[in-house]
């Protein structure tokens, strides 16, 4: 035990030296006023600092950096550029920006390819509508994610290959029992990518719940270790924003991640050639060439396409 503490205590003192943080400025929730791992996390991710230097106001021709605007314009109003003196702003890269530099690094090393679908999915727009009353009974919110996400499930059970990891030096791969899937989240703390685990075995109104129980701890920056590691296939809801096709990141060691574009109305031609407005949501891949090839992505994402665009086919399939 006494190791253990010991133990800690280096941990702490290191994040803190590396972070440049005085520890007495820390709100502390452990036992006997201690500070915990959390604390510190908590206090780096929110752009705190004991130093006045981690906030530098210079005149430089080109920033140091380029730091997402949910990272930096949660500062007080004292940091941004003043634009009628010409000044510049830098920010020291910390906290889950920093975290995501290195991942990001890592993902631009890996081959990947990039391919886009459009899928019609007014079924899935019908059933959506038809359930809203079902989903106040469960005291949940039923967006177009939970539905999604559990259609990726369901087609990768015939696609273990996209449900993989690859290890480091790319000698082995490994196909992932638990279909445990990422969804990028835009917070005001910075890009997060929880993940919810065993969507194999879960209900659309269990993933509902579970959405909407990450969407609360990501904008209170309160995910726990588990909730943000595990992932074995990731989705992007870039339509959110009201983007339409992206190139994803992936988010290595995954082999593959999509992007949702927003679910728009579009002229389309129905089965006796008449013009209709039709309900369309492009979707964009990428994944790692080394170990994937498009064919197989493809082929993946028309048995999604099935079951997005003609959802019974889905509750058919459930077990």
């Amino acid at each position: 035990r006494r190791f253990k503490q010991w133990y800690q205590r280096r941990v702490r003192g290191k994040m803190a030296a590396d972070n440049r943080i005085d520890l007495s400025l820390v709100p502390a929730t452990g036992k006997g006023g201690r500070i915990t791992k959390d604390d510190l996390l908590q206090f780096i991710s929110s752009g705190s600092s004991a130093s006045t230097s981690q906030v530098k106001v210079v005149a430089q021709e080109q920033p140091v950096a380029t730091i997402p605007t949910a990272q930096i314009w949660n500062n007080s109003l004292s940091t941004q550029p003043n634009e009628q003196s010409g000044k510049d702003v830098t920010h020291e890269i910390k906290g889950i920006t920093k975290v995501m530099v290195k991942t990001m690094t890592a993902a631009q090393q890996v081959p990947r390819f990039t391919f886009h679908d459009e899928y019609t999915v007014d079924s899935l727009v019908e059933m959506k509508s038809l359930l809203k009353a079902v989903g106040k009974e469960q005291k949940v919110k039923l967006t177009f994610m939970p539905f999604i996400i559990k259609a990726c499930s369901q087609a990768l059970i015939d696609f273990p290959m996209i449900n993989a990891h690859v290890n480091a030096d790319c000698t082995a791969i490994t196909y992932k029992a638990a279909h445990n899937i990422g969804v990028a989240t835009d917070t005001p703390h910075g890009l997060m990518v929880p993940n919810i685990k065993n969507v194999q075995n879960l209900s659309i109104v269990d993933i509902a719940r579970e959405l909407d129980r990450l969407k609360v701890l990501s904008e209170n920056n309160k995910l726990s270790t588990d909730d943000v590691t595990g992932g074995t296939f990731s989705l992007s809801n870039v339509g959110a924003v009201g983007g339409t096709y992206a190139s994803p990141m992936l988010v290595v060691p995954e082999v593959c991640i999509g992007a949702l574009g927003k679910i728009q109305r579009k002229p389309a031609f129905n089965d006796r050639g008449e013009v209709y407005p039709a309900s369309t949501m492009c979707v964009s891949w990428s994944g790692d060439h080394r170990v994937l090839d498009g064919a197989t992505v493809a082929r993946y994402s028309n048995l999604l396409r099935s079951y997005l665009e003609d959802p019974t086919r889905l509750l058919f399939m459930l077990k």
